[in-house]
């Protein structure tokens, strides 16, 4: 085996908090604002917004930021990266401003809506947003007909650390998604294991959605878990996952190579094109996660992986790549679809689907954990259930397989 990745537990670790903001380079540069409103005009609820980006940091700059903190405009952002791709000044907004201010408006607001508070209380109970039992984390791979190693019970090295997450874990249509992964993973060969129930939510949306301490103490169980065991690469299905690792559990130590599970399927595809033997003849459209696609650029991997699908024509949405339209998950969005539809919000990911129909396409494919059920649900509330399917990447590639 080659040399493994460490957690190194001196690594100098200096938080950025809205009181010391403008201390960073980071929050400096927000002071260069230009106020040109491009971040309104690509946020999904710009329009819907009493504070979006711009105004907030209008607010900064003349000390009424107060206003803002004790709004509860900042609700709608779901952390689609959107406005900070699009910032012709390059500034930081998803990745450090809006959830400095979130953290903020969470600890004013006099009520946090329900759906959203008990997923909080459950993922810092159970470790998943669910409320499941940390003993079923791995329950799902009884019904897979490959066999899956959890390293606690055979801790030998691995190559491959899968990290399921929660959706794939513990929803049913997740779990589809994780038997269809160990399906192509055994199929190709590769060394792999889990951590089944050692394992916990990564927390890159408790983060984005304002519970700084939450997603510590996530952190913190999930690096203590990496150090028991030795592999060589982290690779996760989840993109808020790849988020977390890449950009925030490195600031504490992480330093193992990390994949997200379509781009590391895309780098074996040599290999794995031609065990792709069964033809589907599906007309797919394929739906750009934020995560995945506008903030880590990861674009052509997942479009490489449906193309070698035998009978698969790809066809593209208006919205693709960098002006991908959000499904509406991230950010805590995932659990606030009732808190927008008491305020008369369009739901994003119903606004999606209709770009997916428009296509002619009978598969919305799809490589983040929340789109499946969410789309599915928007399908079914527009009635449309029966001309588009859902399905995530990996499970077209498992159908493409055969048996």
């Amino acid at each position: 085996m080659a040399a493994t990745g460490s957690i190194s537990t001196s690594t100098p670790h200096c938080e950025i908090t809205l009181e010391n903001l403008l201390s960073f380079p980071e929050g400096r540069r927000l002071l260069s604002c230009v106020q040109c409103g491009t971040c309104v005009a690509t946020c999904p609820y710009g329009d819907v917004s009493q504070y979006p980006p711009r105004r907030i940091i209008q607010m900064l700059r003349t000390g009424f930021l107060d206003k803002v903190l004790d709004s509860d405009s900042v609700l709608n952002c779901v952390a689609c990266y959107a406005c900070e791709a699009k910032c012709p000044r390059g500034l930081s907004l998803t990745s450090v401003f809006l959830p400095l201010i979130k953290e903020q408006v969470l600890s004013r607001l006099p009520e946090i809506p329900p759906e959203f508070q008990r997923a909080l209380e459950n993922t810092l109970r159970y470790g998943n947003p669910m409320g499941e039992s940390p003993r079923r984390r791995a329950a799902w791979i009884k019904t897979t007909p490959v066999p899956i190693r959890i390293l606690g019970d055979d801790p030998r090295p691995t190559d491959v650390l899968w990290h399921v997450e929660c959706y794939l874990s513990f929803h049913p249509r997740g779990q589809d998604t994780a038997r269809a992964t160990a399906k192509v993973l055994h199929v190709l060969g590769v060394d792999f294991a889990i951590l089944g129930k050692e394992e916990e939510c990564a927390g890159e949306c408790g983060r984005l959605s304002w519970e700084s301490g939450l997603y510590d103490e996530l952190m913190e169980h999930n690096l203590a878990v990496f150090k028991k065991y030795k592999f060589n690469t982290v690779v996760t299905s989840c993109p808020h996952a790849y988020d977390a690792f890449r950009s925030r559990y490195s600031a504490r130590g992480f330093d193992y190579p990390l994949q997200m599970m379509a781009p590391y399927l895309a780098g074996v595809l040599p290999k794995l094109k031609p065990l792709l033997t069964r033809k589907l003849d599906r007309r797919v459209t394929f739906h750009d996660s934020c995560c995945m696609g506008r903030h880590n650029k990861l674009y052509d991997e997942p479009r490489a992986l449906l193309s070698a699908i035998p009978g698969v024509t790809i066809v593209e949405m208006m919205h693709s790549r960098d002006n991908t339209l959000c499904c509406g998950g991230g950010g805590g969005g995932m659990w606030l679809d009732t808190y927008y539809k008491t305020k008369g919000y369009e739901r994003l990911s119903e606004r999606r689907v209709k770009e997916a129909l428009a296509t002619g396409a009978d598969v919305l494919a799809v490589t983040c954990p929340y789109e499946v059920s969410r789309f599915e649900d928007a399908l079914k509330v527009l009635g449309f259930d029966k001309r588009v399917i859902v399905r995530d990447v990996i499970e077209l590639l498992a159908e493409g397989v055969g048996d």
